[in-house]
Order: structure tokens, then sequence, then C-alpha cells
């Protein structure tokens, strides 16, 4: 249902200002690109539906923590995609991201004599790290498609394919889980419909939605590096407000690992990947010859 919202919100986002005939021409037009964006939207669907599972798993802390595995991951499928050389600043900045991760997730036992630290490991680790593998691809992958195959398409007519191909991909999943589970007819039989009208699963798509639209323009203008940059940030407001909401406790693990998440970001700030769109590097170099 978030990826119907999804969709329905990029088609009148472009009616806005454009009419529905060029709408349905662009769609038409650029077929091919449709199904480039059957692999990012199958990778995006592992990942929203490993969401729940793994939320289920950690408390939210942890898991935002644990995703930014991602940066160093991005980093080197960015590389790879784009051609691009990281500095060693750039690097620097990474590393210390993923150390501050992985801190987070030692559970840090202070004695007066010693000082132990213990990793807990479960199959939900397994999980997570698929999870990171998609957000890598799909942001990368993304980001290739808005700035080089459909660098001339409208944005919103991209959303479109995006969430098109989303909601087949989630359909997919479905029939396959529908299938191979015996369970599965038991349990949707006894799941009220009117739960998509409580108040907190609404909130929940329309802020998903929100996401997925704004993240299409942050890798369209920005780049997918400098998107798990700013996902990072998101740890010290997670943290705060898992202590308010659920009373989950802030650790000393986990202030320095938010401390180190931090400092990362500031120092990546000081040197960011530059990754604009080929029409706009030879726009600028045209403009600074004259």
């Amino acid at each position: 249902m978030t990826e119907v919202l999804k969709l329905i919100t990029s088609i009148i986002l472009y009616c806005k200002d454009n009419t529905f005939v060029s709408f349905w021409q662009e769609v038409t037009t650029n077929k091919k690109v449709l199904v480039l964006y059957t692999i990012p939207s199958f990778l995006y669907c592992l990942y929203n539906n490993l969401a729940f599972i793994n939320l289920a798993a950690f408390d939210p802390t942890t898991y935002y923590v644990l995703l930014q595995f991602r940066v160093v991951i991005t980093g080197i499928i960015f590389q790879v995609v784009f051609n691009k050389k990281l500095s060693l600043k750039q690097w620097f900045s990474l590393v210390l991201l993923t150390i501050g991760c992985m801190i987070k997730h030692i559970s840090l036992d202070l004695n007066v004599n010693t000082i132990g630290a213990k990793i807990s490991l479960n199959s939900n680790i397994v999980f997570i790290f698929v999870q990171t593998i998609c957000s890598c691809l799909a942001g990368v992958y993304n980001e290739y498609l808005l700035k080089e195959q459909g660098a001339n398409i409208n944005i919103f007519v991209q959303n479109v394919f995006m969430y098109i191909d989303s909601i087949f991909c989630n359909l997919l999943v479905f029939l396959v889980l529908f299938i191979s589970q015996s369970n599965m007819y038991d349990m949707f039989s006894n799941v009220d419909s009117s739960i998509l009208l409580q108040p907190k699963v609404i909130i929940i798509m329309l802020n998903n939605t929100a996401i997925g639209i704004i993240t299409s323009f942050f890798l369209k203008n920005l780049n997918s590096i400098l998107k798990t940059f700013a996902s990072a940030l998101e740890l010290v407001f997670t943290a705060i407000l898992c202590w308010l909401i659920f009373s989950i406790p802030i650790h000393t693990n986990t202030v320095l690992s938010i401390g180190m998440v931090s400092y990362a970001v500031i120092l990546y700030s000081q040197n960011p990947v530059q990754n604009v769109r080929v029409k706009d590097h030879v726009t600028l170099k045209s403009d600074s010859v004259v």
C-alpha cells in the first residue's frame, strides 16, 4: 500500500505542472528505462521487507547503527559504477563510521579489574547484512539511472517507473511466500482489513512515501554516498527518541558510537564526493570557457 501511495503521489505531482497526455507519452517512450528500474525495485523490495524482520529483532538504535555498514559498501560500489576514486580522507571517514557502527553492537562489561567486550552474533545479523547490500546496490544503481540512463526523463516519471516495478516485485514476493507456506492463507484470513485505516499505519505509509520521493531528489541532485552519511545523522535522534518513547537506555557504547559517527560525518563534509550528471559537467565546462 505504501508503494501504491508513492505511485499515486508521483503521478499527481507530475500532472500538477504537466498534462496526463505528456505523462503517458513519456512513459511509453521510455519503456527501456522502466525495465531497467526492475533491478533497484527488487532490491528495495527486499530491503523494505527485511526492515520489518530486523526491527522486530533489534532495538531501533542498534538497527540503524548496523545499517551504517552500507557507507563503506556504497563507497566501493560507487567507485566501480561511476569510475571515481575516493580520497584518503574520504575513506578514513567511511572507515571511522564503520568502526562507530561496530562499537554500538559490542556489549561492554566494565569492571574494576577487567574490561570485557562481547559481540553477540545471531541469524538476524545475516538479515541485516543482506538488507545492507540491497540498500547499497539499489542506491548506487538508482543514482546511475537518475543521472545517466534517465537523465533527460522527468524525475516523477522515473519515480513512477520505480514504484510500478516495486509493486510488481512485492506482489511476486507475496505470491512466493503464499505458495511456500501453507498457513499464509489462515494468517491473512484472520487479518482485519480495517487495519489500513488505523492512524499509526497511515502515518507509517505517509512517512515512507515522503522518504521515497525525497530520496529520488537527493540521489538526482547529490549522490548515494552523501545520502548514507545523512542517514547516519538519524542515530542521534533515534537514540533520544527511543529513550523517550520506549525507555530504551542509552549506554556508554551507544554514546561513543554516536560520537564517532557524528565526527565521521563532519570529517566527510570537509571533503565530500562531487558527482554531477554528465550534461551538467559539460555545461559547467562550457561556461568556464566562455
